[in-house]
């Protein structure tokens, strides 16, 4: 639940006390929680039990003021520190975020950074977290400054359902481009946007092997595809440059599930190349070869199975546990498992895809992690 002016004053004035608090926070001691909170703050309970719940997930600094929704919908700082960067490559010096919510993206900013949004409660937590940025209220289809570049974040959800197209966001993209018709913009989107359309830059990122967005940027930024994937304090920067791109073959002693950002991108083939890999089916994103590349996950590869011999072929390798991934194939992983009713005693993956027109399963070793080994550059 957001909060009103009145409640994130409250925040604002106890903050340093409540970073004190050690609380459970599970559902089963939610009541307990709750009731020391209102024994402590009365009326302002409630907030502190969303603000204490909020920082749990790590994903901001401990003492900034943030709601769950704000928190869940904030750029992770790596990100926003690579688009900073980015922008400054490209000469951009000022920008002006035209959907701040909680200050993410000026914390990050390394450069002249303006905020503004229209929800008063988000700007005073924005003032809060980021103390020394310039922060005010105005409506996103407003142009209220001549910042070189325009950051927005536009609504990802109507009516509870994700949206799919530019043109249906929140503000709508064509919308966000025409009011700031004379600036350089980034548009923040969900990775699952149909962006196939879009002629700018698409930039997809992920963070410890998940996919947090997708940003498009306006053609005067640049064009084309990137994935860029964060580990640790590692940074990967994947480009769609021309380069002789691999064919699909047989399967080699590995397969590996690339990052999500790779297949967000449409740069599967890209990232094969360039690890010596190739595609199991042109139109699948799992990949096989003879080493797993650095930093990364793979599969040894057992045998491909028919999907209805799976059963049996498990019980034959007395299986008891099974890690399951699909793709292609309209299968539910967890009734799948079900379904085998394993009673061995060794662990195994089987990948379910589809080969040509054939659905299957590739049986495999569990998961294994890149080493000297099984890597080569």
């Amino acid at each position: 639940m957001s909060f009103n002016l009145d409640e994130v004053r409250f925040l604002s004035e106890y903050n340093a006390e409540l970073t004190s608090w050690d609380l459970e926070l599970s559902k089963a001691s939610r009541l307990r929680d709750i009731e020391k909170l209102k024994a402590a703050y009365g009326d302002y309970a409630r907030c502190v039990m969303e603000l204490l719940i909020a920082r749990r997930g790590k994903k901001l600094p401990e003492t900034w003021l943030m709601d769950g929704d704000s928190a869940q919908q904030a750029t992770p700082l790596p990100v926003a520190r690579y688009r900073s960067e980015f922008l400054r490559q490209r000469g951009v010096r000022s920008v002006h975020d035209v959907t701040c919510s909680i200050g993410t993206e000026g914390y990050a900013s390394s450069l002249d950074y303006i905020g503004s949004d229209i929800d008063a409660s988000r700007l005073a937590m924005a003032r809060h977290n980021v103390a020394s940025g310039s922060f005010f209220r105005a409506d996103a289809l407003t142009t209220t400054s001549t910042a070189d570049a325009i950051i927005a974040d536009p609504a990802r959800r109507k009516s509870g359902r994700r949206i799919s197209r530019p043109e249906d966001l929140l503000p709508p993209l064509p919308d966000l481009i025409a009011a700031h018709r004379d600036a350089h913009v980034a548009i923040k989107c969900a990775p699952g946007l149909d962006f196939n359309d879009w002629d700018g830059l698409v930039i997809v990122s992920s963070v410890n092997g998940a996919v947090k967005e997708a940003c498009l940027y306006t053609p005067d930024l640049g064009t084309g595809r990137h994935a860029v994937m964060f580990q640790g304090e590692s940074v990967d920067v994947l480009t769609d440059e021309e380069q002789h791109l691999p064919e699909a073959g047989e399967i080699g002693t590995y397969l590996i599930d690339p990052d999500g950002a790779v297949v967000r991108a449409g740069l599967v083939q890209h990232y094969a190349a360039r690890e010596g890999l190739w595609q199991i089916d042109p139109r699948i994103a799992y990949l096989t070869g003879n080493r797993i590349p650095q930093g990364m996950s793979g599969f040894p590869f057992i045998e491909k199975v028919p999907l209805k011999r799976l059963k049996s072929v498990l019980r034959s390798y007395d299986a008891g546990s099974l890690e399951i991934l699909v793709r292609g194939v309209d299968i539910d992983p967890d009734q799948l498992r079900k379904q085998m009713k394993l009673k061995g005693s060794r662990p195994f993956a089987v990948i379910i895809t589809r080969i040509g027109s054939q659905g299957i399963a590739l049986l495999c070793q569990p998961r294994v992690l890149s080493s000297e080994d099984n890597y080569v550059r």
